[in-house]
């Protein structure tokens, strides 16, 4: 469910890489527990990042939520796609749903995050208490 190439943050979101420049989305556990998306909110590209800090917003039928950069550096890209089908964060999370592209500054960053299996261990525990 969890893609082993990828990274990901005790926010949910995940991150995958190419080169130095990063993708990053939510996970699948994060729209399940969202519901329905009905709006993304998302940067300019241009903008600089910094790590553990919010860079836009979903909301759902249920709720708005932060979501945060896992890694520092410039966006690149946005999803334009998610302007009009902000869905594709729920029907496809981690292939289409794709939230911003980062130009990484610092790969040492890369260590603070879960692999698949560390991160769905995390869920695991979150579910649990």
């Amino acid at each position: 469910m969890y893609p082993s190439e990828f990274k990901y943050t005790k926010e949910h979101e995940w991150v995958s890489l190419d080169g130095d420049t990063a993708t990053v989305g939510i996970t699948d556990h994060a729209q399940d527990q969202l519901g329905d998306v009905v709006f993304v909110e998302l940067p300019q590209t241009g903008v600089r990042t910094q790590s553990a800090q919010s860079f836009g917003t979903v909301e759902s039928v249920k709720a708005v939520s932060d979501v945060y950069a896992p890694l520092t550096g410039q966006i690149t890209a946005i999803n334009e796609t998610l302007v009009d089908a902000p869905e594709q964060l729920n029907t496809s999370p981690h292939e289409k749903g794709w939230l911003i592209k980062i130009k990484i500054e610092d790969k040492a960053e890369l260590d603070d995050l879960m692999s698949a299996e560390q991160y769905q261990a995390y869920i695991g525990a979150e579910k649990e208490s």
